[in-house]
This record gives C-alpha cells, sequence and structure tokens, in this order.
C-alpha cells in the first residue's frame, strides 16, 4: 500500500480519525484549499492521494462529511426528518462495517456501495440528518451490523440468506411491510419480449423450442420465487430468478417479487406483475417514510426492520 494512504488508520478500527478511503477513479484532480479539492469538475471534502500503479484517485474523508454528501443521494431530501435519520444511521454502519485496512480504499462512490458525489450534492435537512445522528451505528453481538437498503420492498423484506447466499442472520430475516403503499412501484405490470429474457435461459433457449408457459417456483417466505421455468415445444428451462432479472435489466423487471407471469405465445411477450424496487433486503426506504410519516422515530424504524439490533456509539 502507498505510504500516502497506509499512514490513514482503518475508520472501523480508530476513533480518532473516523475517516474513511473512496476510489472516486481515474480523472483530473485540482485543490481548492486544504480540505477541499476538484475531482472531474465536482467538489469533493477531504484530502486525495493518486495510486502510483495505477493513477487512481483515492479520497480520504471524514465520515460526517462523507455522510453530508451520501444521504443525500440516497433518500429525497423532502422525507421525513425521522426517516433520514435512521438512513443517516444505516449510511454511517454501511462504512464502519465495510472499511478494510488491508486494502487501498474503503469504498467506492456508486450505488456498488453507496452513491456519493461530493458538496454540490449537499443539503440542508439530510446534513441535519447527519448530524443529529452524529457517531450513531447499528449494533449486533457487539459487532457492528451487516446492512443493507433498497427503495421499496413491495409488501415484504427479503432474507439476505435467500438473497446473497451466506449464513441467515437473526437481523435480516425479513418482515412484513405495508408502509411503502405510497410509492409508485408498491404494485407495478411490465411488459417483457423473451427477446429480453432469451440471455437467462442462455444455451438452452434452442433445446426449450417455441416458448409456450412461464411458471414460478413456490414463492419462499417473503413471495419471491427463487427460479423461473421456461416451457417450449421442445423441453424446459428451469433459471435463477437472479439471472432472469439480470438479463431484462433492473428496470424492466424491478424486483424478484413476481406473483404472476402470463405468456402470450403468439406474440412472445409476457405480462409480469410484480411488487417493489431492489432487492428487498434490509430497510425498505418507502417503507421508513411511510413509518415516519405515523409516527415512527429513526430508532424505531430501525428496530423494525433490523429487530435485535442496537444502536451504538461508532
Amino acid at each position: 500500500m502507498p505510504a500516502a494512504l497506509r499512514a490513514q488508520d482503518d475508520p472501523a478500527l480508530s476513533s480518532q480519525t473516523q475517516a474513511l478511503r473512496v476510489l472516486l477513479g481515474k480523472g483530473r484532480v485540482q485543490a481548492i484549499d486544504a480540505q477541499t479539492f476538484l475531482y472531474e469538475g465536482r467538489r469533493y471534502r477531504g484530502t486525495v492521494a493518486v495510486l502510483p500503479e495505477t493513477g487512481e484517485v483515492i479520497s480520504t474523508v471524514p465520515i460526517e462529511q462523507y455522510l453530508y454528501s451520501v444521504v443525500s443521494r440516497e433518500m429525497p431530501r423532502s422525507w421525513p426528518a425521522e426517516a433520514l435519520q435512521a438512513q443517516a444511521i444505516l449510511a454511517r454502519t454501511y462504512v464502519l462495517q465495510r472499511s478494510n485496512p488491508n486494502r487501498d480504499y474503503d469504498l467506492v462512490p456508486s450505488e456498488a456501495d453507496q452513491v456519493y458525489t461530493g458538496v454540490d450534492a449537499e443539503a440542508a435537512q439530510t446534513s441535519a440528518a447527519v448530524d443529529a445522528t452524529a457517531g450513531k451505528a447499528l449494533r449486533y453481538a457487539g459487532e457492528f451490523a451487516s446492512v443493507a437498503y433498497s427503495s421499496c420492498c413491495g409488501g415484504h423484506t427479503e432474507s439476505s440468506a435467500d438473497a446473497w447466499g451466506g449464513n441467515p442472520l437473526p437481523y435480516l430475516s425479513g418482515v412484513p411491510c405495508d408502509y411503502c403503499k405510497d410509492s409508485q412501484w408498491y404494485r407495478w405490470t411490465q411488459s417483457i419480449g423473451f427477446d429480453q429474457l432469451r440471455p437467462a435461459v442462455g444455451a438452452q433457449a434452442d433445446s426449450v423450442g417455441d416458448l409456450q408457459s412461464i411458471t414460478l417456483d413456490p414463492p419462499d417466505a417473503s413471495g419471491r420465487a427463487r427460479f423461473w421455468t421456461f416451457t417450449g415445444s421442445s423441453g424446459s428451462a428451469r433459471i435463477k430468478a437472479s439471472d432472469v432479472r439480470r438479463a431484462a435489466g433492473t428496470r424492466v423487471l424491478p424486483s424478484l417479487l413476481v406473483r404472476k407471469v402470463d405468456l402470450q405465445p403468439t406474440t412472445q411477450i409476457a405480462t409480469v406483475d410484480g411488487a417493489g424496487l431492489g432487492h428487498g433486503v434490509g430497510l425498505c426506504q418507502w417503507g421508513a417514510r411511510g413509518l415516519a410519516r405515523s409516527g415512527a422515530v429513526s430508532t424505531g424504524i430501525l428496530a423494525f426492520y433490523f429487530p435485535r439490533t442496537t444502536i451504538g456509539l461508532s
């Protein structure tokens, strides 16, 4: 690890620095002052270093200042303050749980981790939520909890083990949620041509022949089917639902909470009825909004979606 970066302590282990390292990518950097710089025309807080091996730009930024930008990008600033505070606690926990002193950086600034675009994204409402929850993080059994969040669960959040595999987590086993009904994605219907789904079937498409029906496996506890079966004139193919969504695109197939698929064999177009937007694990952001509007405070919102966790200082 380059010396300029090695000097920074891991933010998850050091309460003195409370900083993290963000891999911005390859681009132009220009200093504004000792604590602010321009990267590709955007203003960022913190300091910057360039990895000599790759030319990639690493920003080291105080966690709370990083959150000023992240919370405003991950949740609308107009939403209730208690929902914004719940989001701030989760975003902080996400950083602390994932920081890694053995790598050159902790996070990337996109949806692969959390969306982070610098100073110009900051807003008074979201910065106030960060300040109101300063240093607070979600914990389980004395450790930082493994957290996740998505836009709208569609009526039931998903188990992390069902969504991604791995050991089941007691606080991420999925909960029923009817607080996200105001989302436009709470219920949806999409028309999807088989040509959009064919990449998921892959080499088995030819052995299926002329497609005649699409059926779903029995749903898991959250209502999500883990496999789709494509049946045709020559045979059938059972495909992971996640592969189907990946092939169709995450906006064409907004979530895996699919309730019904009707195929018109003559047109090879499927009408898909579903619910929710995103992976559905952890916090339902529209549900947090609904809970806050019903009077719930940030700690109550987090206790609802992450049962058996506690709020502690980082």
